[in-house]
């Protein structure tokens, strides 16, 4: 099933972790919607601005999420979110386009280390109605994950 030009809704919901541990990661009519939404807004102009977009994370149930150690309030268990990258593209680079030219709801360039423009990825998310427009920089301190807003431009980061 296609749910834009470019996105199917195999990548949006595979999971080797799923597989592996037979969970059932299908997501339901709602939440297939709500995909779309995010590949027509988010992913869609990514691709056609910049190319090939390598999806590592999108819809997860909340069983995928226990499993994983993420919250069952994710956006990702909502089918809001996906984490992605483009080959041979800065992710800060990336996470500044998406800024300045998406209307997206929370975008964080995760695990990024200034200087080394293949590390982390891309977080993004999309709801309709009353984005946040919320960009954040996620990092490690001290063993825990912190997240600072982006103030500016994340190629600015130091």
């Amino acid at each position: 099933m296609n749910l834009s030009r470019n996105f199917t809704l195999q990548e949006l919901i595979k999971s080797d972790t799923a597989i592996r541990l037979d969970i059932n990661n299908n997501p339901n009519s709602g939440q297939i919607e709500k995909l779309k939404a995010l590949c027509e807004n988010i992913l869609q102009p990514v691709r056609d601005h910049f190319g090939r977009v390598k999806v590592t994370s999108g819809f997860r149930s909340e069983q995928l999420c226990l499993k994983i150690g993420s919250s069952v309030n994710s956006q990702h268990a909502r089918a809001e979110a996906a984490d992605f990258e483009v080959m041979g593209t800065d992710n800060a680079e990336l996470a500044d386009w998406i800024n300045q030219n998406l209307d997206y709801d929370q975008l964080i360039l995760e695990f990024y280390t200034p200087g080394e423009p293949n590390s982390g990825w891309i977080h993004c998310s999309y709801t309709p109605d009353q984005p946040r427009k919320q960009f954040l920089h996620a990092y490690k301190s001290e063993g825990k994950t912190k997240y600072k807003p982006v103030i500016g431009k994340a190629k600015d980061l130091v």
